[in-house]
Parts: C-alpha cells; structure tokens; sequence
C-alpha cells in the first residue's frame, strides 16, 4: 500500500511588527532634532539693563540666563566690554548666573557649550549695563555682515559692503564708511542712511573697512576695522 503523506504548512503573516525602511533612527518616537545651542534670556538683546543688584556708582550685579539644555553638561558664558574689548569667560553648570561688571558699559555675551567634540554656541546679544545719571546711551558698535573678516572673494570690479546697527536709545540718524587698501583707511563716505554700501575694488588687493554708526545726540560707536581681500 502506498503511503501518502500531505504535509500541511501553515503561513504566518505578520501585521505591522518591523519597520522596512533604514532612518537610522530606533527611537519609537521617531527622528529627534540635531541638538542646537542654547536659547538666552536675561539681559535682552539691543536693551537697557536696570535689572542689577549690589548697586555701586560703578558696578552692579547682573543675573545672566538662558533655557537649559538637556544636552548641555558645563556651560560657557562669555561677555566681552565694547569699549574696552576685554572678554570674560565663566564655567558653570547652573542656567543663572551672577557677573559683577561696570555701569554705564556696552556689552555682547553669549553661551556655548561642548557635545562630543563640538562647540554649541548660542546667538549673540548687546545691551547696555544702565549708568546713573546718564540720559543717552551710544549706539551699539555695528555688526559687519559681508564681507565676513578675512573673507577672499573671486575677481570682480565691485563690492557691496553690509552691516547692522542698533542702539538702545532707537536714535541712529546714520554711518560713516571708512574703506581702502591701506589698514588706516580714510572715510569713504558719510552720512550713509542705509545698511549697505557698494565700493569699487581691484583684483589682487587686500581691502580695510570700518563702520561709525552715529546717533542723533552725537555719540557714536566704531565697528573695528575689518578685512577683504580680491583674488586676480
């Protein structure tokens, strides 16, 4: 007699249990955000700070904050005087922290901080340390747009010169361009009442530029002097 013999195969079907596609993600919660530097607070950009504490004719107290970050382990806030150019770093793990500076000061600060290697950094932010008895403040020294420091640029016959201004007071009524070859450049124009300026250049030259914003009590503020250069 012959045998037969049926074997039956059950087939199983699986619904939803493995993810087809490579993300390079396993979080169930999918694709996180790349982490970012820290968001700051307290002093506001572009403001008169009234806010110190330990109040001499000369110094106060002022309370620097940010948003903690999660990916953060020792922050780094740095503060640098305006007038003087002298920077000041400080290590700390909290997101408020006490600076005793000078009053009646322009300041810029920002925060960073280290992730495997790589430096997060914050946006950067001016402000005013509020003095007694003064009743106007200069303009904030102007940030150069374009062409960044030390920037090479392919030939070409001209250059639109940018930058930004701010003041506290909200009174610039207009810069002075100072630009050339030489690293004591003369004034190129004045009473420039836009935030761009365009230069004719040379190829092969290397190129100095400086801002003075000025304001409608006749304080004024220098950008420092920046530099280009043009290939041939």
């Amino acid at each position: 007699m012959k045998k037969v013999i049926t074997i039956l195969c059950a087939v199983v079907v699986l619904f939803g249990c493995s993810n087809t596609t490579d993300d390079g993600f396993n979080n169930i919660n999918g694709p996180q955000d790349a982490p970012t530097g820290v968001t700051l607070v307290f002093p506001s950009d572009d403001t008169l700070c009234n806010e110190g504490t330990n109040l001499t004719p000369t110094e106060s107290t002022v309370y620097f904050e940010w948003q903690p970050n999660d990916n953060a382990g020792t922050y780094t806030l740095s503060i640098e005087n305006l007038s003087t150019g002298t920077i000041e770093q400080y290590d700390t793990l909290d997101f408020i922290f006490p600076v005793t500076i000078e009053r009646a000061e322009a300041y810029r600060w920002f925060v960073n901080y280290e992730l495997q290697g790589e430096i997060k950094e914050s946006a950067i932010w001016n402000f005013y340390n509020a003095g007694p008895g003064v009743q106007t403040y200069a303009p904030f020294p102007a940030e150069i747009i374009s062409p960044s420091m030390a920037q090479t640029l392919n030939s070409t016959t001209s250059v639109t010169l940018e930058w930004s201004g701010s003041d506290v007071d909200n009174d610039i009524v207009g810069y002075d361009v100072y630009f050339g070859a030489d690293l004591q450049s003369s004034i190129n124009t004045s009473d420039v009442s836009v935030n761009q300026f365009t230069v004719s250049v040379a190829s092969g030259t290397i190129y100095y530029w400086n801002i003075i914003t000025k304001d409608a009590k006749g304080n004024t503020s220098e950008s420092g002097v920046h530099q280009f250069s043009v290939l041939d």
